[in-house]
């Protein structure tokens, strides 16, 4: 019976470390949107997560520490999220659906974690994030070329990356206008920037596209 409880102990305290964990990231997701990164600090994460700043810094040494681990997690996810949102795209589908799709899924991300954005562009977010940042931006041009080069079979692969660079560009500035408006005025904007890259695209695209 010692032998299962001695098991047990460490297991438990490992789950209540990992739900304080949950706790202090949620708190320094909230204050960094609140301030942004350069102004937070943790004794304004430590207070909105109702703990004292020891028990922050039983886990945490500093904000970069929050920070870095915020974002090595929401990068994570951001990767499972891209590569569910740029699968390859049936012939018959139209263009209008094929970009719907990734922009609702990409959209769904980003207002569910805005702390994403606050975190990949603010000001003197720490150096390993702008890694993360550059490496994920790199991955995600590559895959959005990858759906490119099969609804532009005849563009060379300059022409493809520059598109690929293009949409990326148009969504990340469409994105800062919808984190700033909600409800209705909020899904204005997300058909604006849908069909901005619409229109884009068609006479790229041509034909390819719902008319399979």
């Amino acid at each position: 019976m010692s032998e299962t409880s001695d098991k047990e102990q460490p297991r438990r305290r490992q789950a209540r470390g990992e739900r304080r964990i949950a706790q202090l990231l949620q708190a320094a997701a909230q204050v960094f949107c609140t301030t942004g990164y350069t102004a937070a600090s943790t004794n304004a994460i430590a207070r909105e997560a109702g703990v004292s700043p020891g028990t922050l810094y039983q886990f945490f040494p500093n904000k970069e520490a929050l920070a870095i681990e915020l974002g090595d997690r929401l990068v994570h996810e951001m990767q499972e999220t891209y590569g569910e949102a740029l699968t390859p795209v049936e012939p018959a589908t139209p263009l209008e659906e094929a970009i719907g799709t990734a922009v609702d899924r990409f959209i769904a991300f980003n207002t569910e974690h805005p702390v994403f954005f606050a975190l990949m562009h603010g000001p003197d977010v720490p150096g390993r994030i702008a890694e993360a940042h550059d490496q994920l931006h790199a991955t995600l041009v590559g895959r959005i070329e990858g759906l490119l080069g099969s609804l532009m079979p005849g563009a060379g692969p300059a022409d493809v990356t520059r598109t690929a660079h293009v949409c990326l560009g148009v969504y990340k500035a469409g994105l800062e206008l919808v984190l700033a408006h909600e409800g209705a005025e909020r899904a204005a904007y997300v058909q604006e920037i849908k069909d901005v890259l619409i229109r884009y695209l068609e006479p790229l695209v041509g034909d390819r596209l719902g008319h399979g």
